[in-house]
This record gives structure tokens, sequence and C-alpha cells, in this order.
């Protein structure tokens, strides 16, 4: 019946489903590890590139999930209050990735943001009692040590350049409160679950992480739509459109149909890409010592995760959220 949460086979036999798993994953990757490029070239400041990247992608996410939920029928009122919490921690996270960007680069920013991969397991254990195993406890100090030195505070430069605005220790405090935000986030999502429905839990989500980054990025830096150039615009709608949309389904189809390795080694993609990415189009060069951060949270990201299912992507949303 429509309106309970009996689980649904929506997307049975779509064109994503039948894809390969790998393929659809590693093109994921790829989606996340560019937005942060899409971010420095856009130029645009922090509070509007996370807003209109929300903004944006509800162009293509509001009428997909008005398709599905003519063909799949309502989704309970409680998930979708979930949903709506979520989308606020997702928006509080993009204005502080952003921030990121501004002082330690693209690249290295997006390598800060994996500490998602430690604080979604604590919040697992707090709030729902589940014990994180040995290979997670090894994992913490090996991530922080990584996270320290892919920040460049024991450097005197950075992977940012001289027109970053500087501050290592203030890139490394955003980038670990953007990775934080997206873990809960990622708890909120999994607590409700798809329930038969792929599209508009994100498009819940998205519509409100819009108003989150709206007031959060009004109040840190403006939100500057009148100055944005063509070019400007270009960029956004490309953060938007892989950032906010293409990631989710392609990533969401791929992970429950990857095995526990392959998953793990999945996601120590985005970081390496990203750094690769902002040498190549942005000119970021990394010193030695953040290329080692970055190697240690590559190292943190197998070991928490290859020993079970992967956790640190939204994968199709409440299949790992139960005790397996």
């Amino acid at each position: 019946m429509a309106g309970t949460d009996t689980e649904r086979t929506p997307r049975e036999g779509s064109v994503l489903d039948r894809a390969d798993p790998v393929v659809l994953a590693v093109a994921g990757a790829g989606c996340t590890s560019a937005t942060g490029v899409f971010v420095k070239l856009s130029g645009a400041n922090t509070g509007t590139a996370a807003f209109l990247r929300c903004a944006l992608a509800l162009f293509v996410l509001a009428p997909m999930a008005v398709a599905e939920l003519r063909r799949v029928g309502p989704r309970a009122l409680w998930l979708v209050g979930l949903d709506a919490a979520a989308g606020l921690l997702l928006g509080v996270d993009y204005v502080f990735w952003v921030a990121s960007i501004q002082h330690v680069g693209a690249g290295m920013a997006t390598v800060l943001l994996n500490v998602q991969v430690v604080v979604f397991p604590l919040l697992a254990w707090v709030f729902l009692g589940d014990r994180a195993p040995l290979r997670f406890v090894v994992a913490v100090p090996v991530m922080l040590a990584g996270l320290v030195l892919a920040a460049g505070v024991a450097d005197s430069g950075g992977a940012a350049g001289p027109d970053s605005g500087g501050g290592p220790w203030l890139g490394l405090a955003y980038g670990c409160a953007a990775g934080a935000a997206y873990a809960g986030y990622l708890f909120l999502s999994r607590l409700g679950g798809g329930r038969g429905h792929t599209v508009t839990p994100v498009c819940v989500s998205t519509s409100t992480a819009a108003v989150a980054a709206g007031a959060l990025g009004a109040l840190w830096s403006g939100i500057d739509l009148a100055s944005q150039d063509s070019r400007a615009w270009l960029w956004l709608a490309l953060l938007a459109l892989t950032g906010q949309v293409l990631t989710w389904l392609l990533i969401g189809s791929a992970l429950p149909r990857l095995t526990a390795s392959t998953g793990a080694a999945v996601l120590v993609l985005p970081p390496v890409l990203a750094v690769a990415m902002g040498a190549v189009f942005l000119g970021e060069r990394a010193t030695p010592g953040q290329l080692g951060g970055c190697a240690l949270v590559v190292s943190a990201i197998w070991l928490s995760q290859s020993g079970g299912r992967p956790s640190a992507w939204p994968g199709r949303r409440g299949e790992h959220s139960r005790r397996e």
C-alpha cells in the first residue's frame, strides 16, 4: 500500500541497476573528486558556492522525485522528517567544506572531509550501541595524524598557494567540521533508509541543505548571485550536477552490489583523485608532508572499511544501518 514502509524495488531493471557496479562506483568517485575543482574555478565565495550547489541541483532532483513518488507512492512523514533533518547537517557540511577549500586548496579539503570515516562509527556507537571493531580503533590515530599533515600545518607552505588566504590550522578545523557534519548527515539518512525511495530522500535533504547553506552562508560570506558571470554559473552548475546528483545516483546504485573489499577500495579513490585533479587543473602543489598525510588518510580509510561493509558512502539508504 502507498505510504507504508514496505521495501520496494522501483528501480529494478533500470539502466543503473544493469550497469557494472565497479564502473558506476569509479565514476561516482570521480564526480566527488571534481567538486572542489569546480568550486575554485567558479570563483564564488563560500556562501554562494554552498547554496547554489544545492539550489541548482533541485532543478534536476525535483522532477525525478515527483516521478518516483508517482511510481512508488508517498514516503512516510517521519522518514521525510529524518531526510529534512539530515539535509540541515548537509548544508552545514557544504559551507565548512567550501571555507576549507579557501585555506588548504581543493584537493586537500577533500582529503580532510574523510574524517567522516571515523566520526560515523562513533555516532553509531554512541546512539545505537554498535561496538567499534579493532580495525577502527587502529585507524583513528592514523586518520588524525594524516589529517594534520594533509592540512599542511607542519609545512611553511600549503597546497592552496599564496592566494588561498593561508591558515592551515583554520583549514583543518573547517575541513574536520565539514566531515563531522557529513557523518551526521549519513547517520540520520540511514536511520530512515530508502524504504523503496531512492531519489526522494536525496531531494528532500538537498532542499533543507539549501536552506541551511543559504542561512549559514549568508552570515559567513553573503550570497552573491548578481555578480556571477556566465563562466561562474557554468562551473556552479557542474558542481551541482556532479556533486549533488550524479554522485548520489551512481554510488547509490553501485555500492550495495560491491563486495566489501571492492567498496573499500573505491572509498580511497576520492582523496587520491581530488589531489591529482587539484594539481592538474588548479596548479596546486602538495608538499612531501601533505602527500604523506594523504597516504595516512588513505591507509586509515582502508583499515576502517576493508573488514566490513563500507559506511562512508551513501549507498541505498538504510541498507547499512541495520546490524548484520
